[in-house]
């Protein structure tokens, strides 16, 4: 007798919306696409669940149609939208798209290093009104570099903020003196003791309880101002009330954020004109071909489950990341 094949919801953002290079599983699995609107619907009787509309919340209103559910593949790094009690304290299995993402925000995270270092966006300001005026940019070499998070993408950070001469530690939920890719290692819940040692400080660290606020106004206060943050973590790791008040009394420089606490960035938030501040949509991963990416990923993962074979990057449901790879 012949096997149905598994049913696999595959969670878009719009009815039409179809991830690539799916060939592979034709007849390994039946693949039911919808978008949340159809998400009640399409649940009962299947076994996993892509959510490809990776900020989708959707889920957790149909959960009571989740009976048979055993895997669900979140296409992102960041599980925080996902992840619900209930689901928590079910069985089913939650894999992210880790490794996908770690060397383009490394060089997002080197390149804004890089703009305010050089000055680059001082120069296009002035280049657009015309003016001719010599300055002085600073040398990175030798600058002093804290990486938030020790996960995949904190370590890439770290691997190429060294690679161009920075001197890089890192900060975690444990310490230690000689990490491989971030030198020494200090406990992230005492940011504010050591902050005010670095140059640049990059939030690469994914949002869990532990991390939601962790750079709020006492870390702030503390950083030097000569100090640059750069955030490509999550908007909720940082107190955007008091990093605009930090920017605005001069307590630190500047900021390369990606990330906000709201998404789009309201209009009227004052960050989009705020001097030493460079605004980007959460991009920083997002290189062309990422959805290729994201997509072949899940295929090899697909077949994983279908085979019975060891699934890869399984999230700790409890502690929101793949154990491991993401200390933060």
């Amino acid at each position: 007798m012949r096997l149905t094949p598994p049913a696999v919801v595959v969670l878009c953002s719009t009815p039409q919306e179809r991830p690539a290079h799916l060939e592979p599983l034709a007849g390994r699995v039946e693949l039911r696409f919808t978008d949340a609107a159809g998400l009640a619907d399409a649940l009962p009787g299947a076994r996993a669940l892509l959510l490809w509309d990776f900020f989708s919340d959707a889920l957790r209103g149909v959960w009571d149609r989740c009976g048979g559910l055993e895997w669900i593949h979140v296409a992102a790094a960041g599980v925080d939208r996902l992840l619900f009690e209930e689901l928590r304290a079910s069985d089913v299995v939650v894999t992210n798209a880790r490794g996908v993402f770690d060397r383009p925000i490394a060089e997002f995270v080197l390149a804004s290093v890089l703009a305010h270092a050089k000055l680059l966006h001082e120069s296009h300001d002035l280049q657009a009104d015309g003016v001719w005026q010599h300055r002085e940019p600073r040398a990175v070499e030798g600058a002093c570099a804290l990486v938030i998070g020790t996960g995949g993408i904190g370590r890439a950070t770290g691997r190429l903020l060294s690679a161009v001469g920075l001197r890089v530690s890192g900060a975690g939920r444990t310490e230690r003196p000689e990490d491989p890719d971030l030198g020494q290692v200090y406990d992230s819940g005492r940011l504010a003791e050591y902050v005010g040692e670095f140059d640049y400080v990059v939030n690469a660290a994914p949002l869990t309880s532990a991390t939601r606020g962790l750079v709020d106004a006492s870390v702030l206060a503390a950083m030097r101002p000569s100090a640059y943050l750069v955030n490509v973590g999550r908007g909720a790791t940082v107190v955007e009330d008091d990093l605009v008040d930090a920017l605005r009394s001069g307590a630190i420089a500047g900021a390369a954020l990606d990330v906000f606490e709201a998404e789009p960035l309201p209009t009227d938030s004052p960050l989009w004109s705020m001097p030493g501040v460079a605004v980007s949509a959460h991009m920083s991963g997002d290189v062309v071909g990422w959805r290729d990416m994201l997509a072949r990923q899940f295929v090899d993962q697909a077949l994983r489950w279908v085979e019975g074979r060891a699934l890869e990057n399984i999230v700790d449901k409890r502690l929101g990341y793949v154990p491991g790879q993401v200390v933060s």
